[in-house]
């Protein structure tokens, strides 16, 4: 599916939400009952509606980027899913750090964040919209709702793929929610549409229902690179599954490593792939040179999708100071985003060679953070650009085209070599050896960055995931993996508010739930430390 077809669709979704009654009340069914019956009786709106599901990793309304948003209480610009989840799990770790103060912004790399965070808020509030917009387009899709809509029976099996997808992207909304939350609210579309206090599930509990959510649709998604881009195929139950496993022991207590090494070879040999430009997977034209290896992507167009939250924000809050943003095919920076020094030092090599995942502007910028506040201090980063592959800007100055990679291959692989490393069977040190070698033969162009058996340890992983996987939302969950978060084991500048950084509480591996989501359901605990 091409890129302007999907946005189409988007926006026939945010039509058929609307006639629909959505509600940001987060703890009702945001379709009411009268209404949906006259929606779905209809095939043509099934389509459309499913697609607004897609949508709300991207958008953050009804129309455009303001008016009438789907979350209330903050701009709706920062209440963005990717960009929550962006400043969530990068923000408190050695990648990212920011240089405005908007409220508690800067709280997240200083740790110190409480539960009457704004921003905490947000996300929270965003994942569980999503969660209830999947939960209703399930229910209704159900065979008995089917037949009493009277839908055709050729169009039954799509529907049945239909309410498939949309039970994985409930599944990942509540892995979204589990790994950042802990212990939360939980609904699914068995529970009846009507006002209550929903019930809090525990993290392992949870755990254990996204496992059996993955594997119950697994025959039933699409086969792997047979599905319209920007949704979801099988082989993305496999890469859920297997993030899901390399972190089973900090979800459940029991490590699960065997598991992610027979999903994550299940997604490797699953006819996706390695493409050859690094670079090329996070511009302008990306769904096109990159296909090959996004597994699921957050899709974004400059006409079409107009937000200032996903890859509109990584693109212009990473630029500032003496940036040319034309270069990268945007008409201004906003001066936020920057690295620290310990994330540059995961680039140092002592070979001479070239590793051109280092993507930093450093000209007019100091290595070193004095002041959080001021944009050059700390390198930039120019990975995320509106320029396409070959040069041309994207379609808009202000709203950018690049789609975000949820889940792509090389995540797998650097997932099974993990996952073999701890002690997982099924798999091999040398085909682990090899698929760290084919990711740096890519960033080096050759095998200059080569390492040998005896260099590949988990430590090193760690860095690799780091120098792979740095700015797409991973790096919180692989330091709590690692134990390296909150401990003294690793610092990074301004951990713990200090500026040559200080270990803080282990509580902050998880968020707080928010007072706000406290006060409207008496039934949620507080998470301990908070």
């Amino acid at each position: 599916m091409t890129k302007k077809f999907i946005y189409q669709v988007v926006l026939a979704g945010a039509m058929a939400c609307g006639l629909a009654s959505c509600t940001k009340d987060l703890d009702r069914t945001p379709i009411t009952e009268a209404t949906s019956a006259s929606v779905y009786r209809d095939f043509s709106n099934y389509k459309g509606i499913l697609a607004k599901l897609y949508g709300g990793f991207s958008v953050t309304g009804q129309q455009g980027p303001s008016g009438n948003p789907d979350i209330s209480g903050i701009d709706e610009g920062t209440s963005s899913y990717i960009r929550g989840y962006f400043q969530m799990q990068e923000l408190p770790t050695d990648e990212a750090v920011i240089g405005w103060n908007d409220g508690t912004l800067q709280d997240f790399h200083q740790m110190d964040w409480t539960p009457d965070d704004n921003f905490i808020s947000a996300m929270f509030a965003r994942l569980f919209y999503q969660i209830a917009q999947c939960n209703e387009f399930i229910r209704q899709t159900s065979d008995d709702k089917l037949g009493s809509n009277g839908i055709a029976e050729k169009d039954q099996e799509t529907a049945r793929t239909f309410r498939a997808e949309a039970r994985f992207l409930r599944a990942l909304s509540y892995y979204h929610a589990m790994d950042l939350f802990g212990s939360v609210p939980f609904v699914t579309d068995s529970n009846e549409v009507a006002f209550y206090y929903p019930d809090q599930i525990s993290r392992a509990d949870l755990f254990a229902y996204i496992e059996r959510e993955l594997k119950d649709i697994e025959s039933s998604m699409p086969e792997a690179r047979s599905n319209e881009y920007g949704r979801a195929d099988r082989a993305c139950v496999w890469a859920l599954l297997a993030k899901m496993y390399l972190n089973a022991e900090v979800y459940t207590g029991t490590g699960r490593y065997t598991d992610a090494v027979t999903y994550s070879s299940q997604v490797i040999n699953s006819g996706y792939g390695l493409v050859t430009s690094y670079a090329n997977m996070f511009k302008a034209d990306n769904n096109v040179t990159s296909q090959n290896e996004f597994l699921l992507t957050a899709n974004f167009d400059g006409l079409r999708t107009q937000t200032y939250g996903g890859t509109t924000y990584l693109v212009h809050a990473a630029i500032g100071g003496n940036m040319d943003a034309a270069a990268f095919g945007v008409n201004g920076g906003w001066g936020g985003l920057r690295t620290t020094s310990a994330f540059v030092n995961l680039f140092t090599d002592l070979t001479g060679a070239t590793d051109k995942r280092a993507m930093f502007h450093t000209e007019g910028q100091n290595r070193e953070i004095v002041d959080l506040g001021t944009f050059t201090d700390g390198y930039a980063i120019t990975k995320w650009s509106n320029k396409t592959s070959t040069g041309k800007d994207g379609s808009n100055g202000t709203f950018v085209d690049v789609d975000f990679p949820l889940m792509r291959v090389a995540e797998m692989y650097l997932t099974y070599a993990e996952a073999v490393l701890r002690g997982g069977t099924g798999g091999s040190a040398a085909t682990a050896l090899e698929y760290i070698n084919d990711l740096r033969g890519r960033a080096y162009g050759n095998a200059s960055g080569n390492i040998t058996a005896g260099q590949l340890d988990l430590r090193f992983i760690l860095d690799e995931r780091g120098r792979e996987l740095y700015w797409e939302g991973h790096r919180r969950t692989d330091l709590i993996r690692y134990g390296l978060f909150t401990g003294s084991g690793y610092v990074w500048p301004f951990k713990g508010g200090v500026a040559a950084g200080v270990a803080v509480g282990d509580f902050r591996t998880i968020y707080p739930i928010p007072t706000t989501a406290r006060v409207a359901n008496p039934n949620l605990v507080q998470n301990k430390g908070y």
